[in-house]
């Protein structure tokens, strides 16, 4: 027995491959020992031969003739093993004299109980004229017989030679890198979505010689794709990265990074990367992180644009599997820190691996970000569909959560089928039926909904928004919306719900609307307030007086999509967040918990808009850029924002900044002009006992302002101002240099601390301020931070005139007292204007008389071109980014005007007219500005800067403002000036 058992050894041995030396668990067919290792002919009357006729490396190859169908070809019982994955590589040419055609690695395999399937590994057209790599992967999964790797060709009689076949197990599949970096001259893999042309090359490289060239696209979708079917396991997070570069005559362009996945046929497709815009000669990296959250049955990474067909270059690609880290359980559980619902938005990846154990462990409730809206659910009339939505409701429901549905009319993700050749009746009609079909449904299981979705805008005269369902239905469609659900499940607590309610003027065009329905018997049981907020803005004050403004309806609150950015504008990026955000960040959720906790009488719930930074939509809205605004980090690992929630006093201090500008407001205890020209840095709420706080700079010492909240009168109400280490204590009833007096819901402090600084104007010095605000009752809160002393700010005046629009100054400019720009932000000199101000009704208007002998409108980007760039905040908010009615008015010297504020300036961006003229040695601008979102009367203050920008030829030489020196008055408006309405 033990010499037969040698001799099969031995034979096996003589058909084995070789053993490929760089990698040992490597299957090598190289045909050099003069035998076909084990390949054979498939199909009646193939020959498949060892030759020596042409070889890819060595002096042998594999020929395969006698072929009379495509089927036909050479083939070996493939050495796979179910649930291992492998990566098969070959070359193959054409015998000399045959056609072009496409040759393909094939399997074949008959599943248990099932039918025989074909499932293709790797394909490439080949020629007679050089060695074809053909490269793939694959993995089976079902117990399976007769598995056979074969090689066929499109032509049934083509002739060909195979060489190098070498089969790589993986272990498992899912686990192993995936890279290309075209360096060996093929495609590596990738191949076309339709038309385009893959052609690897050296004409670009990102690193090393070559890249994939991409051209012939058919639509801006087509280009190159590569299978990673079997490398992605479900629940697993992949990060991908790849490196783009436009082609040659391409002068624009944006592209990002997609995948498309296939389950029973459908075809789904998922963003991993916005398109980013490409710069002509650059390479830019493509970079995300995508989490397979189905069965699939196709998957497959691709590059496309968002329009046109142009080419790129591709290279260096690369997708690693991210080992999770394992979540916290040693730390409080968020849902029993709370006297609220903890909820947190999540999409179906979430509810996977170790986000759904964190999503288990923290929350008690759930809110599924896009999967019962409207394009979801309904993508078309008629034709509903839950996969999602069931998936995410029953994970709630198997742990014990609450669930809110949002959101079931909204003019957003919408489809376009629901409002064409809609007129009312039937667009109403179609919103029954979804609204009917969705809460019947989930009838018993959701428990509240978001009926309707941001119909507020407060920039309207009646506050409604012009959706499209406010154009067709007006009110009825909210009407409709809320009857039908109450029909639907009358259990379920039904909410309106919008963001930017901590804002005053939308807060209150929502109240009265809601106010309005419920008087006209409408079912609405509550709001919600989205609140995404920053770092910064708006104060924690703000949310409060929301919340308990709309106590006063009676409905229940909810708090529906918080999230903090760290970012106080909407163009700036880190590439490395600074520690010191986040723990400022952190103290921000201690002050916004500090609130929902005091006013939880009045709020059912509070949910965060994802549950960890890694899956936020933050980190793609409004432009691609890191962010982290979430209680848990990128590897769900609890954050300063997580200890800001469940203890506060984990939060390393936060040190926060003022600037302290040049003034000598007057000791008096009376809030004059010159305290009003700067917002109140707010001192957070501690009991009944919160305030404000500013300072001003002098010669004299340190003149401070605290504006005290605190309702109940005792003989230890004090605030003490610490300045480097020397504590000023002022009560209630006065103190040394200090002047008190009582307020509506409080008192007053003026004071002259410190000592001053020696000379006409302040240097860039800081001082450590503590400012303590104390009550009888013990109740007490802190300001501490560095306060720097800085340059007055710029105030100026506006008569109440109405000038002719013409270019020409007219009379009525003579009333207006003249400022200049002299303020350098770019260059020491250049062009400057001369600029007044008017003031009628609603409306601002603008003088700039512009000295500039030499103009330019040659650079495509309008701040680059001569131009005026009027600034105005109708607030004087003075805050670190743009609110809604903030603006940015650009009026270049042939009158061209642009316009700059929060996101699109949708609120904004046709609230301005203006003439331009050119005259001897420079030009004339005047605008009319309107400003419908304050009432304009004398003494109203504007937040104001004018700034000018000089261009030769192509490029912007230099700019000069007004007051703001920090070069960044089109991102906030904290350092522009003050213009004061005058009567005359």
């Amino acid at each position: 027995m033990r010499t037969l058992r040698a001799l099969v050894a031995a034979a096996l041995l003589c058909l084995a491959p070789a053993v490929s030396a760089h990698a040992a668990a490597d299957l090598t067919y190289d045909f050099e020992n003069g035998t076909t290792q084990g390949w054979g002919p498939r199909g009646g009357g193939v020959s498949v031969t060892v030759t020596s006729d042409a070889a890819h490396g060595g002096t042998s190859s594999l020929l395969t003739t006698g072929r009379t169908a495509t089927w036909h070809g050479a083939s070996i019982a493939a050495p796979f093993v179910r649930g291992v994955g492998y990566t098969v590589t070959a070359y193959a040419r054409l015998v000399s004299g045959q056609p072009a055609g496409t040759i393909a690695l094939t399997v074949q395999r008959t599943p248990a109980g099932g039918d025989t399937t074909y499932e293709r590994v790797a394909a490439a057209t080949v020629t007679d004229g050089g060695w074809t790599r053909l490269s793939g992967s694959y993995l089976f999964t079902a117990e399976s017989a007769d598995v056979q790797l074969y090689a066929e060709s499109s032509d049934a009689t083509g002739q060909f030679y195979l060489d190098d076949i070498v089969v790589t197990p993986l272990g498992d599949p899912t686990r192993e890198p995936v890279s290309s970096d075209f360096e060996d001259g093929t495609a590596q893999d990738w191949a076309p979505r339709a038309a385009a042309v893959l052609q690897p090359g050296a004409e670009a490289a990102h690193a090393g010689s070559r890249s994939l060239a991409v051209t012939g696209r058919s639509a801006s979708w087509d280009g190159p794709a590569l299978n990673v079917l079997g490398r992605m396991a479900k629940g697993d997070k992949y990060a991908l990265s790849v490196w783009v570069r436009l082609g040659p005559d391409a002068t624009a362009g944006r592209l990002g990074l997609s995948i498309e996945r296939r389950t029973g046929g459908t075809p789904s497709y998922e963003r991993v990367v916005a398109p980013k815009d490409v710069p002509v000669g650059e390479w830019v990296q493509l970079s995300g992180t995508y989490t397979l959250a189905y069965d699939v049955e196709f998957l497959s990474v691709y590059v496309e644009s968002d329009s046109g067909t142009f080419p790129f270059y591709l290279d260096d690609f690369s997708m690693k599997y991210i080992q999770p880290k394992p979540i916290q359980t040693d730390i409080p559980a968020l849902k029993d820190e709370v006297p609220f619902v903890m909820g947190s938005a999540l999409t179906r990846p979430d509810a996977l691996g170790v986000h759904g154990e964190l999503l288990a462990r923290h929350f008690s409730g759930v809110t599924p970000g896009n999967e019962l809206k409207w394009d979801a659910t309904e993508p078309r009339e008629g034709e509903f569909t839950f996969t999602d939505g069931d998936f995410l409701v029953d994970f709630a429901t198997r742990h014990g959560m609450t669930i809110r549905g949002h959101t079931l009319a909204w003019h957003s993700q919408t489809p376009d089928w629901v409002f064409q050749n809609a007129d009312k009746e039937t667009l109403l009609r179609r919103l029954e039926t979804h609204v009917r079909t969705l809460v019947t449904r989930y009838k018993g299981k959701i428990a509240a909904w978001d009926v309707v979705n941001e119909v507020v805008d407060e920039n309207q005269p009646d506050g409604l928004r012009r959706s499209k369902w406010y154009e067709i239905a007006g009110l009825d469609f909210i009407r409709t919306a809320f009857r039908v659900a109450h029909e639907a499940d009358p259990d379920a607590k039904l909410f309106i719900n919008d963001y930017n309610t901590e804002f005053p003027r939308k807060r209150e065009a929502l109240y009265a609307l809601v106010k309005r329905l419920k008087e006209e018997g409408v079912p609405i049981d509550g709001v919600g307030h989205q609140l995404h907020l920053n770092i910064e803005h708006p104060p924690a004050s703000s949310v409060e007086a929301t919340i308990e403004r709309f106590a006063t309806l009676g409905v229940d609150q909810q708090i529906t999509e918080l999230d903090v950015s760290i970012y106080t504008d909407f163009v700036s990026s880190y590439d490395t967040i600074p520690p010191e955000l986040l723990v400022q960040q952190g103290h921000r959720y201690k002050e916004l918990f500090d609130v929902f906790r005091r006013q939880a009488a009045s709020l059912s719930s509070v949910t965060v808009w994802g549950e960890s930074d890694d899956v936020s939509w933050l980190r793609s809205w409004p432009i691609p850029r890191l962010n982290a605004p979430l209680l848990f980090d990128d590897d769900l690992q609890a954050k300063p924002a997580y200890w800001g929630v469940v203890d506060p006093s984990r939060l390393a201090p936060t040190v926060h900044r003022l600037e302290a500008p040049a003034g000598t407001p007057k000791v008096d205890g009376r809030r004059d002009l010159e305290w009003d020209l700067l917002p109140d840095s707010p001192i957070a709420r501690a009991g009944d006992v919160s305030a404000g706080f500013q300072a001003r700079s002098s010669a004299k010492g340190l003149y401070v302002l605290a504006e005290v909240t605190d309702p109940t009168v005792g003989k230890g109400d004090q605030v003490t101002f610490t300045v480097d280490g020397t504590p000023y204590v002022v009560k209630r009833t006065g103190g040394p240099k200090a002047a008190v007096r009582p307020t509506a819901t409080g008192y007053r402090i003026e004071a002259l601390i410190g000592t001053g600084y020696a000379g006409p104007t302040p240097p860039a010095t800081s001082s450590d301020v503590e400012v303590a605000v104390r009550d009888s009752a013990g109740a007490s809160t802190s300001w501490t931070g560095k306060v720097t002393a800085t340059p007055a700010v710029k105030l100026t005046s506006a008569a109440h005139r109405t000038p002719v629009l013409d270019g020409v100054v007219d009379r009525a400019w003579s009333a207006a007292p003249e400022i200049r720009t002299a303020t350098w932000i770019q260059g020491t000199s250049g062009a400057t204007a001369n600029v007044r101000s008017l003031w009628s009704g609603s409306t601002l208007y603008v003088l700039a008389q512009v000295a500039d002998p030499t103009l330019s409108e040659e650079s495509p980007n309008p701040w680059e071109q001569d131009s005026v760039e009027i600034f105005v905040d109708p607030g004087n908010g003075k805050t670190k980014g743009y609110e809604d009615d903030d603006g940015q008015y650009r009026i270049s010297f042939s009158g061209r005007i642009t316009v700059g504020g929060t996101f699109d300036a949708g609120g904004v961006k046709d609230h301005v007219k203006a003439v331009a003229k050119t005259v001897p040695g420079g030009y004339v601008v005047e605008a009319a500005i309107d400003l419908p979102t304050i009432t304009l009367a004398p003494g109203t203050l504007l937040g104001f800067d004018a700034q000018v920008n000089d261009a030769t030829g192509p490029a912007r030489t230099s700019a000069v403002t007004w007051n703001d020196n920090t070069g960044r008055s089109y991102l906030d408006t904290s350092h522009w000036g003050v213009l004061r309405l005058a009567q005359g």
